[in-house]
């Protein structure tokens, strides 16, 4: 049986790692190797399921527990020992070395040279704003930072579809370099999706406004509602009142099981500002006819 390292395949160091940590990795390896993206690649599609597989195993605490026994024996055992190695001195490196030797240090040390510790670079944070369209549909953002040589470096970030608000993407490698042969760090941009005059973000829920005249408001009517890239057809009921809502299923954002969450439709009702002398008579008339009045009225 070949032994797969879970923990790299999610891009994790090493198994100390809590779970949220594990489901963060997971999916962002995920959304990086996922084959509705990386459609012409035949590894992508062999990587995803690895990365699928990595997430089952280190999901579960039993099947975790197991894994991680064979994982320390195989791998982890091996990362201490190299950590240990470079502390030149220590009483645990010393008695490693009393059982399996090292004498490339050995060596240096009777040359009188020194390793050097090698050193992963930092990880380097931003964060981009998209608009609620861009990170629905999937989009292209390009970002420019300044590096320690204070030039300018211009990066082109992928969106993944249905993203969340708050979410990460994570770019290898991309942070500062590395010392003494270290692997550089990594780049993490955070997505901040804005609000527009059209929608609002709330979860998986989307929010507008339901914009109704008067007697739309007090006959019932069927209204249509812009949706992302669509349009509904609704029935609003007779009596509604401003600051009452109308659910529209299915018409919001990304769930990320394949659907989308709701479309909240809150409705305010619109008066003329500018009224014809028509327009003003039957205002006229109606007011002197009804009854009703707002201010007395408990239903």
């Amino acid at each position: 049986m070949i032994f797969k390292d879970y923990y790299k395949i999610l891009g994790l160091d090493d198994n100390k790692v809590s779970n949220d940590e594990i489901k963060t990795a997971y999916r962002e390896q995920a959304k990086k190797y996922h084959p509705d993206i990386n459609s012409e690649s035949s590894f992508s599609e062999e990587r995803f399921k690895d990365i699928n597989e990595a997430y089952k195993i280190l999901s579960d605490t039993a099947s975790r527990r197991k894994y991680d026994r064979m994982w320390n024996s195989k791998v982890g055992y091996k990362k201490r020992y190299e950590e240990v190695k470079r502390e030149d001195g220590s009483v645990f490196a010393n008695v490693l070395n009393m059982f399996f030797g090292d004498s490339d240090a050995s060596e240096k040390r009777a040359s009188g040279k020194q390793s050097k510790v090698v050193e992963k670079g930092e990880n380097i944070e931003t964060q981009i704003d998209v608009s609620i369209e861009e990170a629905f549909y999937g989009s292209n953002k390009k970002i420019s930072l300044r590096t320690l040589d204070g030039k300018m470096k211009t990066f082109t970030v992928k969106i993944p579809v249905g993203i969340r608000n708050g979410e990460k993407i994570r770019l290898i490698g991309q942070g500062k370099k590395g010392k003494n042969g270290g692997k550089n760090g990594d780049l993490f941009i955070k997505i901040n999706i804005n609000n527009d005059k059209k929608f609002s973000l709330n979860g998986i829920e989307l929010h507008t406004d339901l914009l109704l005249t008067p007697w739309e408001a007090a006959l019932g009517t069927r209204a249509t509602i812009e949706t992302i890239g669509d349009t509904v057809s609704v029935y609003v009921p007779q009596g509604i009142q401003s600051g009452e809502t109308v659910r529209i299923p299915g018409k919001g954002y990304k769930d990320g099981k394949g659907g989308q969450g709701d479309l909240i439709a809150e409705v305010k009702i619109m008066v003329p500002k500018n009224l014809n002398s028509e327009e003003k008579k039957l205002f006229e008339k109606f007011s002197a006819l009804s009854k009703f009045n707002p201010r007395t009225s408990i239903t």
